[in-house]
């Protein structure tokens, strides 16, 4: 995010878009792993998830419901970034600078706004085809049959299955990486001349550590999220709060971080490219 006030709303746009669908296709199979792991029944390991899919439907097993993360993630992107820059420039001071608190307050609108408008449509297709695809005779046969299939079957709120857990980490995740991230960068360049840009390197590097805050804090409601959209959800949950009732109780608190480790993996890479690929196409657009 540059602390400039005049990034254009289009700009922002475009060049969050592009981030995210780079950045979704790059790191998918790491959420297939997490989405995998998440289900209940018996608890598998990340490498046994990959070895098991590998033998059963070969490399393109790793990118199951791949299309659907990389079209929504390339909305949400795009509409964090331009959602965070109009948040950001109405929070900031006549210098373009944000403190942390309102760049936290600028991040969870940006999460809530993408929650609604892109995530939890493409995230509950997502869960979904990846819970069909591990079946032993899937009934969806791609991006455009299973949306449509799921839309027949539960309606159009089908698609809308996990809205408040997914508002939730949105707004948690936009919010805990944005100010990490804009306070990170503040800090070094703080320690840089004035007006020099920020190697590509020390971007990547301040994005994998707000990837990396952003994990450990929203583990538990991305459990959450998975649980309430998988295709077993309707009959197992009345709602958010019963499924956390219900994973705590029976499975124990342990459970609400499992996936970490490939979501780890995916959310320090994410934030290294997001940031970065975002930042160069500003440089280049601006």
């Amino acid at each position: 995010m540059s602390v400039a006030k005049r990034d254009k709303p289009l700009h922002s746009l475009f060049a969050g878009a592009t981030a995210g669908a780079i950045e979704a296709f790059v790191t998918y199979p790491t959420e297939y792993v997490k989405t995998r792991s998440q289900f209940g029944g018996k608890k598998e390991g990340p490498i046994s998830i990959v070895k098991s899919t590998i033998k059963t439907k070969g490399i393109t097993g790793l990118y199951s419901g791949c299309m659907a993360l990389v079209i929504g993630n390339s909305a949400k992107a795009g509409v964090r970034f331009l959602t965070y820059d109009f948040f950001k420039q109405k929070l900031s001071d006549s210098q373009g600078k944000i403190s942390a608190p309102r760049s936290l307050l600028a991040g969870l609108g940006a999460g809530m706004v993408e929650a609604v408008v892109a995530v939890t449509p493409s995230e509950t297709i997502k869960t979904k085809l990846i819970d069909d695809a591990k079946r032993p005779n899937p009934q969806y046969r791609g991006l455009i049959h299973g949306t449509a299939s799921i839309i027949k079957q539960e309606g159009l709120l089908g698609i809308y299955r996990g809205l408040f857990p997914v508002m939730m980490r949105q707004g948690a995740n936009s919010a805990v990486r944005f100010t990490t991230y804009a306070t990170l960068k503040q800090l070094v360049q703080g320690t840089a001349r004035p007006g020099q840009p920020l190697p590509s390197a020390i971007t990547f590097g301040i994005g994998g550590i707000a990837g990396l805050v952003t994990v450990y804090t929203t583990m538990p409601l991305d459990v959450i999220k998975t649980r309430m959209q998988s295709l077993d959800a309707r009959a197992s949950y009345r709602n958010s709060f019963h499924c956390a009732y219900r994973i705590f109780t029976e499975e124990g608190i342990l459970r609400f971080w499992t996936g970490t480790t490939p979501r780890l993996a995916r959310l320090v890479l994410s934030g290294g490219i997001v940031f970065t690929i975002y930042e160069n196409i500003m440089k280049v657009i601006a």
